[in-house]
């Protein structure tokens, strides 16, 4: 065995990546968005080098010398070395991480508008909203804290689109933060970006009982976002629950269901959240849920239940479907976990900001690469975006004067990865 193979090419697949990053001129954008005080020089070039390296799986500032080996170096000749990222990256100030931010506002505008967002961007969308702890295993990580869950680690907010799977907004923030702490800006920016990108369709938007408050309902009553957003049950809305009246609940199809045993059943009613000023009528839906055969839960309990609060119209059975349907957020934090962010390498804090803001940038790159890579790969998850697009093995061949790309024969989702390069293509170049 030898190290010796010039013309190999360990994620030919990146192509794709680079080639729609290009047409949408992602790398001009960094250069004229960003304006760091050091180190400044081809802040494209450098942006590029990461999304790439976390595109093929990559979560350290090392492994974007992946982009450096065999013949990569020709094919992506504008990558920088690892010494020369970690020093960008912390060069960042808290001014620089909002210009990434700015940043990746455009870039979701320019996919979306480019054919790889929305299939209908007047329709309806939906936002969920969510945050997660980033575990470290130092003490040396600035804003690093334990938090609710007793783990050292960073603890981001995230906003993600049900229809597309990219992530819409996120925010870096230290360990110790509450779930929904800053959500009220957080909220207004993501309804921002959205429409920025287009959509002139209903939001809805979604989330668990950790932004049940005054600012998150209000700020999407102001926005005019219809909002599904479960409740703490305190008293209060224990009170609304046991009111209920037995006759009001209809069964739901659900796990261990006969037609005999109902193992869920739906009911709503009129609720007023908050007091004051900052009161909502809303519809107070709660799902109960019979225990499972065994568990503890069914010696101490006949029903388990479960609440939501919403201004949305329509059927209750659909709108609590839709409701559970909030569940997919966790699929794609563990998307951003499974490459860019399944750690943040930087001891500094703005460094790890700015890490963060790529990496949602190398997400809803590959996402849109697979949006247009045809129905084969529509919904497909970034590690499986990985192992069928950006890992595909390449050899680099010279030819009169000319360099051609060699992928492996028989390659399953070839007629994927050509539909995605012409669509690409078609791409107007801009700038």
């Amino acid at each position: 065995m030898s190290f010796t193979e010039k013309n190999l090419i360990p994620n030919a697949g990146l192509l794709l990546a680079a080639v729609l990053a290009q047409r949408i001129g992602l790398g001009e954008v960094v250069d004229q968005r960003l304006q760091l005080a050091e180190h400044a020089a081809s802040s494209g070039a450098k942006a590029l080098t990461v999304i790439g390296s976390m595109l093929a799986g990559g979560d350290s500032i090392d492994d974007t010398a992946l982009l450096r080996t065999g013949a990569a170096v020709q094919l992506f000749d504008g990558t920088r070395a690892p010494s020369t990222v970690g020093s960008w990256l912390r060069a960042h100030k808290w001014s620089n991480v909002r210009q990434l931010d700015a940043v990746s506002r455009e870039l979701l505008a320019r996919l979306w508008a480019a054919g790889a967002g929305p299939d209908d961007l007047s329709g309806p969308l939906t936002i969920d909203l969510d945050s997660s702890i980033v575990p470290v295993y130092g003490r040396g990580k600035q804003g690093a804290a334990f938090g609710y869950t007793k783990v050292r680690g960073y603890h981001p907010q995230l906003a993600t689109c049900a229809q597309t799977g990219m992530v819409l907004f996120s925010r870096l923030r230290g360990g110790s933060a509450g779930a929904a702490r800053g959500a009220k800006s957080f909220l207004t920016e993501t309804v921002s970006r959205v429409r920025d990108a287009g959509a002139s369709g209903q939001l809805t938007v979604r989330a668990d009982s950790a932004f049940y408050s005054r600012a998150v309902l209000g700020t999407a009553v102001k926005h005019g976002v219809d909002f599904s957003v479960t409740a703490r049950q305190d008293k209060k809305v224990r009170a609304a629950i046991e009111a209920i009246d037995e006759d009001a609940w209809a069964p739901i199809p659900y796990w261990l269901s006969t037609p005999e045993v109902s193992g869920a059943d739906v009911a709503e009613t009129t609720y007023t959240a908050f007091s004051g000023k900052d009161a909502l009528e809303v519809r107070l839906i709660v799902r109960r849920v019979r225990p499972t055969p065994g568990s503890q839960l069914a010696l101490f309990t006949t029903w388990d239940y479960h609440a939501f609060v919403t201004n949305r119209p329509g059927d209750v059975l659909q709108i609590e479907a839709d409701h559970r349907r909030h569940a997919v957020v966790e699929q794609r934090i563990a998307e951003l976990k499974s490459a860019g962010l399944a750690h943040l390498p930087s001891g500094k804090f703005m460094a790890n900001a700015a890490w963060l803001a790529l990496a949602v940038m190398a997400h809803n790159l590959g996402r849109a690469v697979g949006r247009l890579a045809g129905p084969d790969l529509h919904t497909a998850t970034a590690s499986t975006l990985q192992r069928r697009i950006f890992t595909v093995p390449g050899r680099l061949v010279h030819s009169g004067r000319r360099r051609h790309l060699r992928l492996p024969a028989a390659w399953p989702w070839a007629h994927a990865i050509e539909q995605a390069l012409v669509n690409i293509q078609v791409i107007p170049l801009r700038c």
